[in-house]
C-alpha cells in the first residue's frame, strides 16, 4: 500500500521496497554511510511490511528497514536502517519514513521500538528525539570506526544506562 504526502511543492509516495529497488537503496546507503550495509543486506528484508522506500519525482529518495523481533510477551519494534539521498535532506523525507515505520511496528503490536545511532550523529538524534526516542544505553566502540552508538527506545520503561 502506497500513501501519498506533501512535502513542499512535491508529491511524495511512501510504499514497500520491491526487489526492483535495491539497486537504487543501495546506491544511497553508499552516499549516506561511512560503512554502508552490504547489497545483501537490504535482499534479506524484502518482504517486511516495514522495509518502504520513498519516491519523489519518480525516484527513490530514501527508505527505512525495520522489523520485530519476539520478546517475551509482545515483540520489541527495532529500526534498523534509514536514510534519505544526499540531495533531498532536509525535506521531511526521514521524518515521514520513520512515522510509517513507526505506524506499522506499532500495528504490528511491538510493544517499543528501539535502534541505534552513531553518538555523533546529531541531525539524526534530534530526528529521534522529536519522534519520542529516548537513550537508554551507550554502546562504546560499537561502529569499526571505533564511534559509540547510543540505544534509543520509544515505548514504556525505558531505563537510562549510557554506560558513562
Amino acid at each position: 500500500m502506497a500513501t501519498r504526502s506533501k512535502q513542499g511543492p512535491d508529491s511524495v509516495s511512501i510504499r514497500q521496497a520491491t526487489r526492483a529497488d535495491l539497486l537504487s537503496i543501495y546506491r544511497i546507503e553508499k552516499q549516506a554511510f561511512d560503512q554502508p550495509w552490504p547489497y545483501p543486506a537490504f535482499e534479506k528484508f524484502l518482504g517486511e511490511p516495514n522495509f518502504l522506500v520513498a519516491i519523489a519525482d519518480d525516484h527513490i529518495a530514501g527508505y527505512v528497514v525495520a522489523d520485530t523481533t519476539p520478546n517475551a510477551g509482545r515483540d520489541i519494534g527495532h529500526i534498523k536502517n534509514l536514510a534519505v539521498h544526499p540531495a533531498k535532506q532536509g525535506e521531511g523525507l526521514g521524518r515521514s519514513l520513520l512515522q510509517r515505520a513507526i505506524l506499522g511496528l506499532t500495528v504490528a503490536d511491538a510493544a517499543r521500538i528501539k535502534l541505534e545511532v552513531r553518538e555523533g550523529n546529531v541531525r539524526a538524534r534530534k530526528l529521534y528525539r522529536d519522534a519520542g526516542f529516548e537513550p537508554t544505553k551507550r554502546l562504546p566502540r560499537y561502529y569499526d570506526d571505533g564511534e559509540a552508538a547510543l540505544v534509543l527506545v520509544k515505548g514504556p520503561e525505558p531505563t537510562a544506562d549510557l554506560g558513562r
